[in-house]
């Protein structure tokens, strides 16, 4: 893979007409991919965020640009109408992966250009309600909700090279999950029936099951999480719950108080950011039995409430949100 003029140009066996851009190569000092220069003198380490926010609502994906409050615009459509997916990127590439229906589908866009997403490969279980995170390089799937029940299976995926799921580990326990994480650790909440306030964590680059990180103040379940370079947040959940905590993530302990949403609902994921603005979409009132269609933002560094950013095109509670450049 290359990028030329910022854009990745894949599917070319001779690269030998292209000049300038950058190559995905192997940085054995990092431990990561990175976007090598032509010049062979400077890296740029993959990101897994950027300023362009990926929403799918159904089969339609919205698109955002984070640093920018607005509505959301149409981007592409998924191979298949589905919800309660889970989703992470990196390298400018987004997955997109499970969902409602109970499917073990993975599929993948270019954040950069808007289009119509490709299959990537499947998942090793058919599942909706797991969490998605990923270091950039790596892409993590965890745990969900599929025909037999809850699972405790972590999948992951290596976001440039197409292919199936490799089982990465279990979770503590089998449940639903909503993720986050850094260039080293994904953090997830464990959410089950009654509400829990564990989190578990894994290290990105060494396949294990999830390690206790810690307890929210909160117990909840179908939370929505996003993070930074540093701090953890989730908000919301089940039943009725408005309120955000934030972990920092290379810290194991518990949640702390952040602020609350401007509407108590349930996400199921729903969050994404450019690392310096959070973003979650849609939600769940179960009171009301309403789903909203309501884009809501913070500062991850500056406790505080939400503040309204704009609308996606449907009203809708799961969603696998991801951001990229």
């Amino acid at each position: 893979m290359r990028k030329i003029n910022n854009v990745p140009v894949e599917a070319h066996t001779d690269l030998s007409s292209l000049t300038g851009g950058e190559v995905l190569k192997w940085d054995a000092d990092s431990g990561k991919m990175v976007w090598e220069d032509q010049d062979g003198t400077s890296y740029t380490p993959v990101k897994r965020y950027g300023d362009r926010g990926i929403f799918p609502v159904g089969l339609r994906m919205d698109y955002i640009s984070i640093s920018t409050a607005g509505d959301g615009a149409d981007f592409g459509d998924l191979t298949s109408t589905r919800y309660s997916t889970a989703g992470g990127s990196g390298g400018g590439r987004g997955l997109i992966s499970g969902g409602s229906g109970y499917v073990n589908t993975i599929e993948y866009i270019t954040i950069s250009t808007t289009g119509d997403a490709t299959d990537f490969g499947d998942l090793t279980l058919a599942r909706g309600y797991g969490g998605g995170a990923s270091d950039a390089t790596t892409y993590l799937h965890t745990s969900g909700l599929g025909d037999s029940g809850y699972t405790n299976v972590i999948d992951y995926v290596t976001i440039a090279t197409t292919g199936n799921a490799t089982d990465f580990g279990d979770t503590s326990s089998a449940c639903t999950s909503t993720a986050c994480g850094n260039d080293t650790r994904v953090v997830y909440q464990v959410g089950v029936e009654p509400n829990q306030d564990t989190l578990d964590y894994v290290t990105v680059a060494s396949t294990s099951n999830g390690i206790d990180f810690g307890d929210l103040i909160t117990a909840r379940r179908s939370a929505g999480a996003l993070s930074d370079d540093t701090r953890g947040l989730f908000a919301g959940g089940y039943d009725g719950l408005n309120s955000i905590e934030y972990i920092t993530i290379a810290s194991t302990g518990d949640g702390t108080d952040f602020g609350d949403l401007i509407t108590a609902v349930e996400l199921n994921n729903g969050g994404t950011s450019d690392n310096t603005t959070g973003v979650w979409a849609g939600g769940y009132i179960r009171g009301s039995d309403s789903k909203v269609n309501t884009i809501q933002s913070v500062t991850i560094q500056t406790t505080s409430n939400t503040s309204d950013f704009g609308d996606i095109s449907s009203t809708i509670s799961s969603i696998g949100a991801l951001s990229g450049d």
